[in-house]
């Protein structure tokens, strides 16, 4: 009896031991956004032919030396120049899960390898390196190592063809800035542009405080804080002369993108 019963238990653990369990649940995708400062426009391409296929290449007027930004939090783990070859300089962000996206063809980095980056963080400059033919970004998400379809907020990106993708990374929050305009009286003019020669689209009361998303290069104007060019975005479509805004800093702010 005692012989028979461990046999039986020797067949019960060997029928056990051939249980497949099925994989865990799949693990889902970062929310990614369009990798470049909040409100920008940018065109973006994908084709059959694109290597990998599908990777999306962003251009607009003028794009030479703009800032790249992450396109959802994640950790560095690549910073590389490759000269005059493939991807020439670029970063690769790791997002956990599997999931990574590339950056290539920069003109420069502005991050190093182990950093964090949440969104909006500028990671490197569009430029020409590697095998481009002309001022570009090329962006790959990855899964696994392997490229995957793009998608932007959960929604997929047009294949194949040209589409303009307005950003809205880092727009509530993340990379911004605030100020406090002083005009010593007066309503300040916003306009359309970073410029007086652009239209006015409104005004912002003296002693109004407003959030900074993004500052560029603009007309140069003279005010309360002095003579500046320094133009900040307080909306889509919406700028004021940082010289009326006090932020703190004499010139850009630091944390804050350029547009």
């Amino acid at each position: 009896m005692a012989r028979r019963a461990f046999r039986l238990l020797a067949v019960t653990v060997t029928a056990a031991a051939v249980v497949v369990v099925g994989p865990g649940p799949a693990q889902a995708a970062p929310a990614f956004k369009v990798p470049f400062p909040c409100g920008q426009s940018w065109s973006g391409q994908t084709r059959t032919n694109h290597s990998p296929a599908n990777a999306i290449d962003f251009n607009r007027t003028d794009d030479q030396g703009d800032p790249v930004v992450a396109s959802a939090p994640g950790t560095v783990d690549r910073v590389t120049d490759l000269g005059d070859t493939s991807y020439g300089k670029y970063v690769r962000i790791n997002h956990g899960s599997g999931y990574t996206t590339y950056y290539a063809h920069l003109n420069g980095f502005n991050v190093s390898v182990g950093q964090t980056v949440g969104y909006g963080s500028v990671i490197g400059y569009v430029g020409t390196t590697g095998g481009s033919t002309g001022p570009h970004l090329h962006y790959e998400q990855r899964l696994d190592g392997a490229d995957i379809q793009i998608r932007f907020n959960g929604a997929l990106a047009l294949y194949w063809g040209t589409k303009t993708y307005t950003s809205d990374n880092a727009c509530s929050g993340g990379n911004t800035g605030s100020g406090t305009v002083d005009t010593a009286g007066s309503p300040l003019t916003v306009r359309s542009g970073p410029g007086t020669g652009y239209s006015a689209v409104g005004t912002v009361a003296d002693g109004a405080t407003v959030t900074i998303y993004c500052q560029t290069a603009g007309t140069t104007v003279t005010g309360t804080y002095g003579t500046s060019d320094i133009w900040d975005r307080i909306g889509t479509d919406r700028f004021v002369s940082d010289a009326y805004v006090y932020t703190g800093y004499d010139g850009y702010i630091p944390s804050v993108p350029r547009c």
